[in-house]
Formats: structure tokens, C-alpha cells, sequence
């Protein structure tokens, strides 16, 4: 199985290439909050206790805890994608005799090999970026003395966490392929189920209610805990952006029924066909729709909770936040922003080249090229359009309890223009990545690309 799992990643490395990445991502950011951690502890007993603000442990792990968790979300989300790209191949093992326990084993193979080969050069980069974060932080009169200790132990711990995370997703992502009858799992790596499962919708809801507990606990600290508050307002926005993921198909498809009818008046033919297909497919869309709320959410909460905090402390005088707590938001809002726009791009890239049967079968029924494009814009307008309606929420819920405990009021301080820019951004990110990639997808003999003789 080993030497399969490699040829199946030489033959399709598109759909690892986004696996690579947020493997990458996950190894380099777990080594940079690691080699600061490594920072602290070969520290002088002097230098361990800053003069003023937050120590240097104190600051990797309240980076690290939403940082490693939203780049281990990424790779959940890439992980699925790179399977479903190549579910036909592993129904086709499925039936000639490949068992469940060798099929997993060949995803476990993959992972360990994109984990190996992202290891060292995410290392690298994940060193190098803890040399200029600490530079950065004793500029602003922090971890003064302090150096990070040249030891490959944070590379090691990173990749070994990132494997084992990578392995956790790969059990979950390969059970319905490798537990299902062989002749139904070649049926269903064309189709799509039209349900979410009882479990899945269970789970949706449990964590829903974990993101509201946490809210409250946002909520209830007291002004002069403010870092706390906004630390549990930002972990419930990504437990709430759990929820979404895992409560997505049955949410998108209410959502695209009342969004997709002004596309449907404005573009009678492919507004049609694109509202069609999305409420159609609604776990792809799903896929589609999660990281653009990922990107929404978190830059929208983090700025609204940095604006509020900052016009509490022009208003009453107090401390709330000063001028390192404000850069230190916004070079986690630069990390978190950065992770989300590589999932939306993974996964939309990914989402729209695995249809290229669909889009030849549309060819053959007279569906020419220019109306499958227009079809393409109008479903990401759409996707676009729900994703940040989903992220405004969540952002909308974290800011108004990190409100509720600063200022007592529940509504926070909004940057009107800032916001704007998500969104702009979100839209620069998802229309030319869904209509670029389907560019390419609808090219070649259609015949052929229906048939499989031609990928």
C-alpha cells in the first residue's frame, strides 16, 4: 500500500498540494510558538520576569492556543478534499479486493509522506519566525534578554503533533469509503448524500451550545480581565465556526433558498443552474462556504474586539488595552487572516477542479463554455454571499460578549471600513479562484473527461 499511496499522490499531486500547504502551515506555526516557549524556559532567571506587560510564555500560549487550533482546522478541511479527490480510486481498490483496514492504511501512508516532506522546510521557516517575533516583541520592551535556543526539539514536537492530527483526520475522513460495501462505494464516489447523519447533526448542535457557553464566560469577566474575555470571545467564534462546518449542508441550503432568488431573477438561465446546482450539492458548498466564514469570523472579530477595547480606553481613561496589547492583536489577526486565506483558496480551488465529469456532462447537453463560466460567477457571488453572512454572525456574537464584559453594553465599537474590507477581500479571494480553476476544468474533449480516460 505504501508504493500505492505514492503513485496516487505522483498522479494527482494537485489534490495534496493543498494538504502540503496547511501541513506546512500547521508544522511552521506550532514551531514558532514552540521555539518561543523553548525562549522562556533556557532563559536567565532574570530575564524571565518582564519589567512591564505580559511575559513571553504568556504570549505564546495565547497565540498558540487559537493559532494551532484554526491551523489544525485547516488541515481537517485540505485532508477531506485530497480524499475526495481521489474517492473514485479508492472505491475502484474497494472492488477489486483492497480491504477497509489496507485502504486506510494507504491514507495513513499519504499523510505521514506530506507530513515528512512539509517537516523541514516548515521547521525552517517556523524558526525563523520566532527570531523576528521576539525581535519584534523586545523592540516593544519585552522578553528583554531573552533568545531563542538553537535545539531541533520545537521542529520535532511540531511535526510530531502535526502528524498525529493528520492521522486523527484520516481516520475520520477514509470511514464512510472504507466501511461501505465495495459496489457502493464506487456508486457513491459520484454521488452525494442529501442528508446530513443523525450523529454529525447531534454533534453540530453540542458544540453550538459549547460556543455559547463560552460566550457567556466571555461575557461575564470582569473589565480588568479584558485579555480573558477576548481570548474566550475569539476561541468561542472558531468553536462557533465548528458548528457552521458541522451543521453546514442543512444550513447553506436554507441560506442559498433565500440568497439565490435575486440571482435567479437577475440571471434567469445560468442564475438557474447555478442555484440548481448549490442547493443540490449542499455538503460541497458547505466545504465551499466554511473557510470563507473562517476568514470572515475571525478578521471580523478580531478587529471589532481591538476597536472596541481601544475606544474604551480613549473614553474612561483605564487601562484597557494599550499600544503593545493593539499590536499584539494585530499580528494575530495577520496569522489568523493568513491561515483562513489559505483554506478558502484550498478548498475552492480543490472543490471546483474535482467537477470536471459534471462540467463535461453539461457540455454534452449543449452547455457551452461561456454559460458554465457565468454559471461559475453566479455560484461564487453565492458561496461568497452565505459565507460572509455566516462569519458577520460569528463575528457579530464574539465582539458583542467581549463588549458585554469591557463597556457593559453589548454593542460593540464596529470599523465600518475595515469590515468592508474582509469582504472585499473574501470576494477578491473566492470569485477568481472559483472561475480561474473552473477555467481550466472545462477544458479538454468532454467525451473523454465523462468517460475517465482522460483527468
Amino acid at each position: 500500500m505504501l508504493w500505492v499511496a505514492w503513485g496516487q499522490m505522483r498522479r494527482r499531486p494537485a489534490a495534496f498540494a493543498g494538504l502540503a500547504v496547511a501541513m506546512f502551515l500547521a508544522v511552521a506555526t506550532v514551531t514558532l510558538f514552540g521555539s518561543l516557549i523553548a525562549a522562556e524556559v533556557t532563559a536567565p532567571a532574570s530575564a524571565r520576569q518582564p519589567e512591564a506587560g505580559p511575559g513571553l510564555m504568556v504570549i505564546a500560549g495565547a497565540f498558540g492556543e487559537i493559532a494551532v487550533l484554526v491551523a489544525f482546522f485547516v488541515v481537517v478541511n485540505a485532508l477531506g478534499f485530497a480524499l475526495r479527490q481521489q474517492h473514485r480510486e479508492l472505491a475502484l481498490l474497494r472492488t477489486i479486493a483492497a480491504t477497509p483496514r489496507q485502504t486506510r492504511r494507504m491514507v495513513r501512508a499519504q499523510v505521514v509522506m506530506t507530513t515528512v516532506l512539509v517537516s523541514v522546510p516548515g521547521g525552517a521557516v517556523g524558526v525563523v519566525a520566532a527570531h523576528r517575533f521576539l525581535a519584534a516583541l523586545q523592540r516593544l520592551g519585552l522578553a528583554p534578554g531573552v533568545r531563542v535556543p538553537t535545539t531541533p526539539v520545537p521542529v520535532l514536537a511540531a511535526s510530531a503533533v502535526a502528524l498525529v492530527v493528520g492521522l486523527a483526520a484520516s481516520a475520520v475522513a477514509a470511514r464512510r469509503v472504507s466501511r461501505i460495501a465495495p459496489a457502493a462505494a464506487l456508486t457513491a464516489s459520484a454521488t452525494e448524500h442529501g442528508r446530513a447523519g443523525v450523529p454529525r447533526l447531534l454533534l453540530g448542535v453540542a458544540v453550538l451550545v459549547g460556543g455559547g457557553l463560552l460566550l457567556r464566560l466571555a461575557a461575564t469577566r470582569p473589565a480588568e480581565e479584558s485579555d480573558k474575555a477576548g481570548q474566550a470571545s475569539l476561541l468561542a467564534s472558531l468553536v462557533l465556526l465548528v458548528a457552521v462546518a458541522l451543521l453546514g449542508p442543512l444550513v447553506v441550503r436554507l441560506l442559498v433558498g433565500v440568497l439565490g432568488a435575486p440571482v435567479r431573477r437577475l440571471a434567469p438561465g445560468t442564475g438557474w443552474l447555478a442555484d440548481a446546482q448549490l442547493r443540490g450539492y449542499a455538503r460541497r458548498l458547505s466545504s465551499a462556504v466554511v473557510p470563507v466564514a473562517l476568514l470572515v469570523g475571525l478578521s471580523g472579530t478580531m478587529m471589532i474586539m481591538t476597536r472596541t477595547a481601544g475606544d474604551t480606553t480613549g473614553m474612561t481613561g483605564s487601562g484597557v488595552t494599550s499600544a503593545t496589547d493593539v499590536w499584539l492583536r494585530q499580528a494575530e489577526l495577520v496569522l489568523l487572516a493568513s491561515f483562513a486565506a489559505v483554506s478558502t483558496l484550498n478548498t475552492l480551488v480543490a472543490a471546483t477542479a474535482e467537477r470536471r465529469r459534471e462540467f463535461a456532462l453539461l457540455r454534452l447537453v449543449g452547455a457551452t463554455r461561456p454559460q458554465l463560466l457565468r454559471m461559475l460567477g453566479a455560484e461564487a457571488v453565492l458561496t461568497t454571499a452565505v459565507g460572509v453572512l455566516l462569519g458577520a454572525l460569528v463575528a457579530g456574537a464574539a465582539s458583542a460578549a467581549f463588549s458585554t464584559a469591557v463597556t457593559g453594553s453589548p454593542v460593540p465599537s464596529v470599523p465600518v471600513a475595515a469590515c468592508w474590507y474582509v469582504v472585499a477581500g473574501a470576494a477578491a479571494l473566492t470569485v477568481p479562484a472559483v472561475v480561474v480553476t473552473g477555467l481550466r476544468a472545462v477544458r479538454g474533449p468532454a467525451a473523454e473527461l465523462v468517460s475517465g480516460d482522460r483527468d
